[in-house]
């Protein structure tokens, strides 16, 4: 797995962002990812969440047309993530995964635990974070916390918009 660690990224963030910094993150997201392109990386990992691994799938797929042989890979928690979504999330979710190159899931159904395990997952496969972490707490700063003690290269979007909260 090692070489295709190397050209893997995987991309993290909150659920929620501002509606105001949705068009900003956008478009710091696909310069990041172009940056990433030209530095080798062609796999392209997100969890499926909504917020921030949607906004990331979304440019992954539109850069595909410019940039064919880059591959965008969906590591999901469990088969009913979306039990509790609005329809609008999962139709694009559903989306998405039709036209991702792979579709992996961590566990077959939603456990207490399956959420920290896609999270690792992305993080053990890949050689580069691209995140969007804005406070310390929660399932995105546990995820960046872990690329941290991996040595993994985390490149955080919210750092060019403002400081981290504590």
């Amino acid at each position: 797995m090692g070489d295709l660690k190397k050209h893997t990224c995987c991309f993290t963030g909150h659920r929620v962002i501002p509606s105001g910094e949705k068009e900003t993150i956008r478009h710091s997201l696909k310069s990041a990812v172009e940056k990433a392109i030209q530095n080798g990386y062609r796999f392209f990992v997100t969890g499926g969440a909504l917020g921030f691994d949607t906004m990331a799938a979304q440019t992954v797929l539109k850069l595909k047309r410019q940039y064919p042989h880059i591959r965008l890979i969906l590591v999901l928690p469990c088969i009913t993530q979306t039990t509790e979504w609005k329809q609008a999330d999962i139709d694009e979710y559903e989306r998405i995964n039709s036209l991702a190159d792979k579709v992996v899931y961590t566990s077959r159904e939603y456990t207490s635990g399956c959420m920290h395990k896609r999270n690792r997952h992305l993080v053990d496969n890949s050689s580069l974070c691209i995140c969007y972490l804005t406070r310390l707490s929660g399932g995105t700063a546990y995820t960046v916390r872990y690329a941290e003690s991996k040595k993994i290269n985390v490149f955080n979007l919210a750092d060019r918009q403002k400081t981290v909260s504590k």
